[in-house]
């Protein structure tokens, strides 16, 4: 099996012998940009490519550039080590130690875009091994050879498990199809499998790329399968624990503080009173309810578009083909994917990638609001509302001694803010389907993986970073209920709306308690006072008399 990791000392030596050349003086904007190119994709990198530069180029310094002759040629010697494979467009210069072919490596140069931050997410490369796996499998009941459909099966297996991760290079922006990334799974199992059965890499034989790995298959309808794959792998066994045991952990909290009654408050002003459990209750539901979002998005994402091959027609498939593979991709993976009963929808239309975002969307709705709760609710330790106490995990400020900053919280409403943006841009690719293909595939999967990973680390160092720690700040949290002037709301049975009122505001205005405001105007006796504005009777609706 070959290294996953390139020689470093070839590819610094590369980059920068090539950055020397292009800021030689003299040379001009254009051969700067040329050979800066190369210089960001050191191993496409070979004599006859840096030879051709340099011709197209002739005012190129590059010789003065370096300290001798000697070491341009050794630097190009040691990044050097390339086969040759082809396609279509003819031959190309691949890096000998990776699996991946000639069509990645032409994807390497035509879609050098913010390389490497944005490449494919490993999810769904380890989706495409699952499919590849499983179309081998079923392939071979079909016609296949049974030898190379084995050592596909094995080859598409390391992909599954994350052993070639190093050998899928490029980027979500590519093909709106994801047909590059396709082919890069179709390239690299090919050569794997050609490696297990002792053949020559590169010879497309035993074991093609086409014929055989993408056989009975299209990337119009093999990328969406791996969309969907990943999503409810993701969804199932990394945002949804993740939000479950927040939830259970916030509901520790509700049970904690269930005793403890606070001056509520509406539109930043104070309001009624309400336990602290009742307001952390809230919270519980939140999540509950964004579980079953969640869960609701799932049945859609288990219908998978294999067998719709090129317009959801399935040409080039055998009937019962598309049943077979949900039904082997349910037996990899461990849990249920049925094949879509309608093939164009899947591939012209991602309505169930969107609604799945926007199930995160609203969670991260949520997330946002509670976590700005807990901010507010800590703020102090003086000056603000204190009714919290929020754990101390690191220095606050570099310049403020002593203090502590609700960073978790902080953390939590950026990564909120990151999902909406990826929702928009989600929702604009969903629409983004013409005719029998949406063409923002990569782009949409990207996005919904990248939210269901912040969110789920978010929730993960929330929960064990602040929520776990949280405590009630009990004598704060007193003060303030009995100086609310809004206890008087339990009175309005009694002495009426507008004598409440009078009682408040005399109350505020001349800076007494409300039982002094109210004794002075003779609402009602202080006997009855005591009897009525009790904030424990105030939590709950009274019963029928």
């Amino acid at each position: 099996m070959l290294s996953s990791h390139p020689s470093r000392t070839a590819v610094r030596s590369m980059c920068s012998m090539t950055q020397a050349v292009a800021r030689a003086p003299g040379n001009s904007p254009a051969a700067f940009r040329s050979v800066s190119l190369l210089a960001r994709s050191p191993t496409c990198v070979t004599r006859r490519s840096l030879s051709y530069t340099l011709q197209q180029f002739p005012r190129l310094q590059s010789f003065q550039s370096l300290s001798s002759k000697r070491a341009f040629s050794s630097t190009v010697t040691m990044a050097s080590e390339f086969r040759t494979e082809s396609d279509a467009f003819g031959e190309i210069q691949v890096p000998a130690d990776k699996y991946w072919g000639a069509q990645t490596q032409r994807s390497l140069g035509n879609f050098d875009i913010n390389q490497p931050q944005d490449r494919m997410p490993e999810a769904v490369v380890k989706a495409f091994g699952i499919l590849k796996g499983a179309a081998a499998a079923v392939n071979m009941r079909y016609g296949l050879d049974p030898k190379v459909g084995e050592a596909i099966k094995q080859a598409a297996a390391e992909v599954a498990e994350g052993k070639l991760l190093d050998h899928f290079p490029l980027v979500v922006w590519q093909t709106g199809s994801g047909t590059q990334s396709n082919m890069n799974s179709n390239e690299v199992i090919s050569n794997r499998a050609i490696e297990i059965l002792g053949g020559k890499m590169g010879s497309k034989k035993p074991v093609h790329p086409n014929d055989h790995v993408n056989m009975s298959a299209s990337s119009n309808d093999s990328f969406p399968t791996a969309m969907h794959i990943a999503a409810v792998l993701e969804l199932e066994n990394t945002l949804l624990p993740a939000l479950q045991s927040l939830r259970d952990a916030l509901q520790q909290k509700v049970e904690k503080f269930q005793s403890i009654i606070k001056i509520g408050r509406t539109h930043l002003q104070d309001a009624t009173p309400l336990t602290l459990g009742q307001e952390f209750s809230g919270y519980v539901a939140q999540l509950d309810r964004n579980i079953e979002r969640v869960q609701a998005s799932l049945p859609h994402l288990r219908l998978l578009a294999q067998g719709g091959t090129a317009v959801g027609t399935g040409l080039n498939t055998f009937k019962g083909f598309d049943e077979a593979i949900a039904a082997e991709v349910t037996k990899m993976t461990g849990t249920e994917f049925k094949t879509a009963p309608n093939k164009f929808e899947v591939l012209a239309a991602h309505d169930s990638i969107v609604e799945a975002s926007g199930s995160l969307n609203t969670l991260a709705c949520s997330l946002f609001k509670i976590a700005q709760d807990i901010r507010y609710l800590g703020s102090g330790p003086r000056c603000g509302l204190g009714e919290l106490v929020l754990p101390e995990n690191e220095p606050g400020s570099s310049i403020m001694p002593g203090k502590v900053n609700p960073t978790q919280c902080e953390a939590l409403t950026m990564v909120c803010s990151q999902v909406m943006g990826n929702h928009v841009a989600a929702t604009v690719g969903g629409m983004s389907g013409q005719f029998e293909l949406n063409v923002f595939k990569p782009l949409m999967i990207r996005n919904l993986l990248h939210s269901v990973r912040i969110l789920a680390d978010g929730m993960n160092s929330f929960e064990k970073h602040l929520v776990v720690g949280l405590e009630a700040n009990e004598p704060r949290i007193h003060t303030l209920l009995h100086e609310s002037l809004m206890l008087v709301t339990c009175l309005n049975p009694v002495i009426g709306y507008d004598m409440a009122s009078k009682v408040a505001k005399n109350a505020h205005k001349k800076g007494i308690t409300l039982k002094q405001s109210a004794m002075e105007l003779k609402a009602l006796s202080e006997e009855d006072f005591d009897k009525h504005v009790r904030p424990e009777l105030m939590l709950s609706p009274k019963e029928k008399k």
